[in-house]
């Protein structure tokens, strides 16, 4: 199938749906919030803190599912008017600690340049080749299997990212960058006072803290297995097309149904490449719709965890390999 015949394809999902979009942000607040006010009253009531914690992780997928709302308005494809979806987008980001137009710059840059090899860098997990690594000094060889490692790049990674470098203006770049980043901060500050004030600030760090923890390690995660598998694709720029990055560089994360609602679907993220404007609850029927655009490998939850072991590209055999496997083969 053609490109034109695949965009032709798609084109009918690509239609955002108003009262679709208000229907997520009634189901997703509402209980969000509500989840919020039960973690304040187990604290308040005494009840041993292991399980707020354990709560906090319902609330935390609700926070996921709030970012592929920030996500679709940074598409401009989850409601008709985009004035709404500004407003929502920078809500959301609010509430999520990140910059809405930031954020939206570099996340269009990341759709623009999946998959090709010599445009690698933004938006996207850093991936070294073989052959760079093999020519990389010590240090950097280091830099890279730290940056790698399970425990920096879902756990102390996701943290810094939304907590810290979202904070500071460093990565600012147009007016709309430092306004977007200032609009968030300012957002962040006052609903941190606001609590202060009211019931105390134990209780934000206390709640936000774990919420946040879980569902920034959970966004990094479904971000690394959507692009970082066996079989991604990856070509120099006069090899690179952009529909086969779409449908090859970009995997199927096939989840159970109610992980598939807290992530909005997300992972059937080849057809969400190959049209930025599909909205969140469109992208399972248009995955369904045709043949041609399901994937021949699906990843399945529980053998996802694997992918994490992966650490370079090999060109010569087109594979995500892992570090034992360059040492059998190259070292």
């Amino acid at each position: 199938m053609s490109s034109k015949d695949m965009n032709k394809l798609v084109r009918p999902y690509a239609v955002p749906s108003n009262t679709r979009a208000i229907w997520q942000i009634v189901n997703t607040m509402i209980p969000y919030f509500g989840l919020i006010y039960l973690m304040y009253f187990m604290i308040n009531q005494g009840v041993p803190y292991i399980f707020v914690l354990l709560l906090s992780i319902v609330p935390g997928l609700f926070l996921v599912r709030i970012f592929i709302f920030f996500h679709d308005c940074t598409h401009k494809s989850f409601m008709k008017n985009k004035k709404v979806i500004n407003i929502l987008g920078h809500i959301f980001g609010i509430l999520t600690f990140t910059s809405f137009y930031r954020w939206q710059r570099e996340h269009v840059k990341h759709h623009s340049t999946v998959g090709n090899m010599d445009k690698r860098g933004v938006g996207d997990v850093w991936t070294m080749t073989v052959d760079e690594y093999k020519a990389a000094s010590i240090g950097k060889r280091f830099g890279y299997r730290l940056y790698r490692n399970p425990f920096v790049l879902f756990v102390i990674g996701p943290i810094y990212v939304f907590l810290i470098n979202e904070r500071l203006p460093l990565q600012n770049k147009t007016k709309k960058d430092w306004l977007s980043n200032s609009i968030t901060n300012i957002g962040v500050i006052a609903i941190i006072v606001t609590v202060w004030l009211t019931v105390g600030l134990k209780y934000y760090l206390l709640i936000q803290l774990p919420i946040i923890f879980f569902a920034s390690s959970m966004g990094v995660w479904l971000f690394f297995v959507q692009h970082q598998y066996d079989d991604v694709y990856w070509e120099t720029t006069e090899n690179w097309d952009v529909t086969e990055a779409a449908l090859k560089g970009s995997s199927v994360y096939k989840l159970p149904r109610v992980l598939e609602f807290f992530t909005g679907y997300i992972g059937y993220h080849n057809v969400h490449h190959l049209n930025a404007k599909v909205p969140n609850y469109r992208l399972k029927k248009l995955y369904y719709s045709n043949i041609k655009l399901r994937s021949k490998k699906e990843i399945k939850l529980f053998k996802s965890f694997r992918l994490m072991g992966l650490l370079l590209y090999d060109v010569k055999n087109k594979k995500l390999i892992s570090y034992r496997k360059y040492k059998k083969t190259y070292a």
